[in-house]
C-alpha cells in the first residue's frame, strides 16, 4: 500500500485558501497513491477560534475531501474544527474515492494551548480497512497516551498500521519522533506521523519530520523541514511474517481503560 503525506506549512485561518493550496500544488504531487494525508487542522491552522471556524459534519471541507478522494482515486484523511450539536470537535475524516466517510474525534486535548476549554473530547476510536490493512487514525497530543494507541488482545481486532496528523512544534519534535518509533514497536504496526512546516499564527515554529516507521521501529522515511509530498509504499506480508516470527502481542497485559 502506497501512502502519501502532505507536509505543508498552513495559511493562519484561511481555509479556502488552505484548501486550494492542497487540492492545486499538493495533492497533484502524489501521483497514484491509496492514501493521501492532510495535517491536524489542516483548513485553519492550530486555531482556538472555534465559534469563527467551525464547519457542520457534512461542510465545505467534508465536501471538498469528497472531490479529491474521487478524482485521485484514493483515501483522503486530515481533521477539521467540527461543529455539531452545539459542540466543537477536532474532527479527522476519513474519506473513500466512492464517497463513503467515518470520522474521529481527537480524543486527548492539548491543554497547554487550552484546546480542553473550547473542544469536547471524542470518546471512541475508529479503526478502518483499506487495501487490505487495518488502519487506526489518531490525532496529534493522542501520540503521547500509549494507553488509547495499544493493541487489542484479540488477534482479529488488531490493527497494522497507526497513522497521527499533527501540528507538532519543533520544541518538541524530539518527543515526536521518538514516540512515533516506540508506537510502532510496542505495537508491532507501522506508523505514519504527518506534520507540519513553517510558522502558524501563534508564533509557533513547525519543522516537519513528518515520519514513518516499520514494525520494528525501523524509519522508512522521513521530511525535512521543506514542503515536501512524502510517499511510501508498505507492505503487509513483511508486518505478517514479524509478528509470526515474534508473537509478543500474544502476551500482552489484558485490560481496559475507563
Amino acid at each position: 500500500m502506497k501512502v502519501a503525506l502532505i507536509q505543508t506549512s498552513l495559511l493562519w485561518e484561511q481555509p479556502e485558501a488552505n484548501r486550494s493550496m492542497l487540492g492545486e500544488k499538493m495533492i497533484p504531487l502524489a501521483g497514484r497513491t491509496d492514501i493521501i494525508v492532510l495535517p491536524e487542522m489542516f483548513p485553519t491552522g492550530f486555531s482556538m477560534n472555534a465559534e469563527q471556524l467551525a464547519e457542520a459534519p457534512d461542510g465545505p471541507t467534508s465536501q471538498w475531501m469528497r472531490e479529491q478522494a474521487k478524482s485521485t482515486g484514493a483515501v483522503v484523511t486530515g481533521s477539521f474544527i467540527c461543529r455539531e450539536n452545539d459542540r466543537f470537535t477536532n474532527r479527522l475524516l476519513w474519506v473513500q474515492p466512492d464517497g463513503k466517510t467515518a470520522f474521529y474525534d481527537k480524543k486527548h486535548l492539548f491543554s497547554l494551548a487550552g484546546e480542553h476549554e473550547v473542544f469536547s473530547p471524542g470518546t471512541t476510536h475508529l479503526t478502518v480497512t483499506w487495501k487490505g490493512f487495518r488502519i487506526r487514525p489518531l490525532i496529534c497530543y493522542d501520540l503521547r497516551f500509549p494507553v488509547w494507541a495499544r493493541q487489542p488482545v484479540a488477534p482479529e481486532e488488531r490493527y497494522d498500521l497507526l497513522l497521527y496528523v499533527a501540528n507538532w512544534p519543533q520544541r518538541r519534535i524530539l518527543h515526536w519522533k521518538a514516540l512515533l518509533i516506540v508506537r510502532a514497536i510496542e505495537n508491532q504496526c507501522f506508523t505514519v506521523g504527518l506534520n507540519i512546516v513553517g510558522t502558524d499564527g501563534a508564533g509557533l515554529e513547525y519543522t516537519g519530520d513528518s515520519m514513518v516507521t516499520d514494525f520494528s521501529g525501523h524509519v522508512l522515511s522521513t521530511g525535512s523541514m521543506t514542503e515536501q509530498t512524502l510517499i511510501t509504499d508498505l507492505d503487509l506480508a513483511k508486518l505478517q511474517a514479524y509478528r509470526s516470527q515474534f508473537p509478543f502481542l500474544d502476551d500482552a497485559d489484558n485490560f481496559c481503560w475507563h
